[in-house]
């Protein structure tokens, strides 16, 4: 596929804000996904003035979400993409087939458009390690890929800035995430 650039620069200003995200959220295993895409809105919501610049779209599973991100990062009138989905192990590889296609085809989103796409679909072993990855049981836990996502998206765009518009007064960027530090403190 060729290269294809956005009519113009959704970045051109260094203190253009908030930028518009497409949210790109798979219907496949609903109880996790509502709780990753109500993660992600409340980090949307937390750094924007309006949730006017975020726009919702379901795929129908996890393999279709490349298409419409590409669809969205093609269309000039997102400056990013967070997808977001849930790929259970089953009794097949299938799982680690379908999660390779659609982490390589999102790479190959930002890398033909330039427009950044975070990942946020899990790959995981059982319904559970899903449930702890979308915030625990009721959903509102620290530990929430979709707000992960969301939040690594508006880093890249704060990156993007400075890579930009060098000198320009970036704000801080979210928390710094370290498994390392975190299971170091689990185990003492």
């Amino acid at each position: 596929m060729p290269r294809t650039q956005p009519t113009s620069s959704p970045r051109a200003s260094a203190t253009r804000k908030p930028f518009r995200v497409l949210l790109v959220v798979s219907r496949y295993n609903a109880t996790v996904m509502d709780r990753l895409q109500e993660g992600a809105i409340k980090t949307f919501a937390a750094s924007a003035t309006t949730l006017d610049e975020l726009e919702i779209v379901p795929a129908p599973g996890a393999f279709e979400i490349p298409a419409l991100a590409l669809a969205g990062a093609r269309s000039g009138r997102f400056d990013g993409v967070v997808a977001l989905g849930c790929i259970i192990k089953g009794d097949t590889i299938h799982d680690r087939v379908l999660a390779d296609a659609v982490t390589q085809a999102l790479v190959q989103v930002t890398l033909l458009t330039g427009i950044p796409v975070t990942l946020g679909v899990l790959t995981v072993n059982t319904p559970k390690q899903a449930l702890d990855r979308a915030g625990g049981k009721l959903g509102n836990g620290p530990n929430n890929k979709g707000s992960e996502a969301m939040s690594a998206l508006l880093d890249t765009f704060n990156s993007l800035r400075l890579i930009e518009h060098p000198g320009a007064q970036i704000p801080p960027t979210s928390k710094r995430p370290d498994k390392l530090a975190a299971s170091t403190r689990s185990r003492a």
